[in-house]
């Protein structure tokens, strides 16, 4: 049985109830991106542990953009937040790097589930049967929004011939240290077919399975660790192209799932 927590999540008086729908990025890019993506600028409503939360609507739909932040522990506070103010259902967008030579920069990683190295996720335990994953629902309806994508100027997202695979699907690895992404555990988390790593999305699939949430994680691959040499992508042209489609993607797929409840 789960040791009952001294302090719980909760909403002060004072504080606004925010929609259902949320969008969680983790850089100052990708919130302005986000923003520049509403109908009217958003609205600044809330502060949440350094993390700032804005509400917007997007082709009809409400919803809430929190952030930027910075790995498991912030991530963790931030979402327990957000569900005591009403979030039931959240997309994260963020970066990883590749560790597998076919994963490429530029591309996307869809989580379907994730390895921790982060010291946050054991602080959330889940009953028996209860992995940390993506909400089905949620993940099939991004999973369906991406794939109307072209993710990245001149790719595809089927392999055969001159195209290869853009989209990928599977684990991820989360860690607190990025400079204690070692070159053993990349060797046995390639052989274990792990795509990619990333600092956030082992928390936050732990957290939303424990507090009972929809959550699903996106990656856009930023950098490329797969030949034991660090190769980073940040000025790449297709990073930033596909940063901006796969956005587009979460936002249909908020959409797709809030029609569907109406």
């Amino acid at each position: 049985m789960d040791d009952p927590a001294v302090i719980e999540p909760r909403r002060g008086a004072r504080e606004k109830a925010l929609p259902r729908d949320c969008l969680l990025v983790f850089t100052p890019q990708d919130r302005e991106l986000a923003h520049q993506c509403f109908e009217k600028p958003p609205q600044w409503t809330h502060r949440v542990f350094l993390v700032d939360v804005a509400v917007g609507r997007w082709e009809g739909v409400e919803m809430a953009v929190a952030g930027p932040m910075m790995g498991a522990p912030q991530a963790a506070l931030t979402l327990d937040k957000l569900m005591a103010l009403g979030v039931r259902r959240v997309i994260a967008l963020g970066w990883c790097g590749s560790i597998q030579p076919h994963v490429r920069i530029g591309d996307v990683v869809l989580p379907t589930g994730a390895l921790s190295e982060e010291g946050t996720s054991a602080h959330y335990p889940l009953g028996p049967g209860m992995d940390p994953g993506p909400n089905d629902g949620l993940a099939r309806a991004l999973g369906e929004a991406l794939a109307k994508e072209p993710l990245g100027p001149g790719s595809s997202s089927t392999e055969g011939g001159d195209q290869r695979q853009t989209l990928h699907l599977g684990r991820v690895w989360s860690i607190d240290a990025p400079y204690r992404e070692t070159v053993q555990k990349v060797l046995r988390y390639q052989r274990q077919g792990i795509l990619g790593v990333d600092m956030e999305t082992s928390a936050l699939f732990t957290v939303a399975r424990y507090r009972g949430i929809e959550l699903a994680c996106v990656l856009v691959v930023s950098d490329d660790l797969s030949t034991l040499q660090w190769v980073h992508g940040f000025r790449d042209t297709r990073f930033h192209t596909t940063r901006k489609q796969v956005l587009g993607a979460v936002l249909e797929a908020l959409k797709m799932v809030s029609g569907h409840e109406q």
